[in-house]
């Protein structure tokens, strides 16, 4: 098969099926380094993907996500070759397109471990912080134009014990996030990794008064860890758990905090 989707490639990896695995993009290796070992072809992503490179590959199978190059999909399917396409928003379509994926490949029962395992882990975090104060928190998953984060991270922060103060998705002026006055600010930026420039946006937008700015409690969180809809997400509501609740929660990894602004 091939995977145009780091998502999809995660997903097979934790159902140890990256056996079957014939061509996946440059950024599953990001989220994924066991398939960078030379032994499969590099493609391009959903969303540029080339119809001779998937081809090439001989794939029975094609996984893809939102948004996708609509003109390789119609060729895809005119070679005859399987084609599954995800488009997830909340936790629940997470859940739903591992099971797919799962049921694609035979592997039904190892994909209901893999969905309860994610479960259980989500719902400790949600305990455990229930009964704490809840902070406001704005995460946004882009900066020029400022795009508040998905649903499913909405859902991540609100397991976390906070109130996401966002409709997610939504393109928000600077001004507009400052008159929710947050006092939490995550920035995970689509393919910036951990590389979000803190201390520029929060004087570039004018926010060096925000409670969030003032007390120190601004974050970068690693791009994969909350825009890469399969189990990495854990890693993401870990960072998210400590950031909100440093007094409930050990500090993890992929996660970056602003001082003395």
């Amino acid at each position: 098969m091939a995977s145009l989707q780091p998502s999809a490639t995660v997903t097979l990896r934790d159902l140890g099926l990256l056996d079957r695995l014939v061509a996946c993009t440059k950024y599953c290796a990001d989220v994924c380094p066991e398939v960078a070992n030379g032994s499969r072809l590099i493609v391009s992503d959903s969303w540029t993907a080339q119809t001779e490179q998937i081809l090439a590959a001989r794939p029975d199978l094609v996984l893809a996500s939102v948004p996708y190059q609509l003109e390789a999909v119609a060729a895809i399917l005119r070679a005859g070759i399987r084609f599954l396409g995800l488009a997830p928003r909340r936790l629940a379509d997470i859940y739903t397109d591992m099971a797919a994926i799962a049921g694609v490949m035979g592997a039904w029962e190892s994909g209901q471990s893999v969905i309860s395992a994610m479960q259980n882990e989500i719902e400790a975090v949600r305990e455990r912080a229930a009964s704490a104060s809840k902070p406001k928190v704005f995460c946004e998953e882009w900066g020029k134009p400022i795009i508040a984060s998905q649903p499913w991270v909405a859902e991540l922060v609100e397991a976390a014990g906070g109130a996401f103060i966002a409709a997610p998705g939504k393109m928000l002026t600077p001004e507009e996030v400052a008159s929710a006055q947050p006092d939490i600010i995550v920035a995970a930026w689509c393919g910036a990794g951990d590389r979000v420039p803190l201390e520029k946006i929060v004087e570039q937008r004018g926010w060096t008064d925000l409670p969030a700015v003032r007390q120190e409690r601004v974050f970068c969180i690693d791009d994969e860890l909350l825009n890469t809809p399969a189990t990495g997400l854990l890693g993401g509501l870990r960072a998210l758990a400590w950031a909100l609740h440093p007094e409930l929660f050990p500090r993890s990894a992929g996660i970056r905090q602003l001082h003395g602004v």
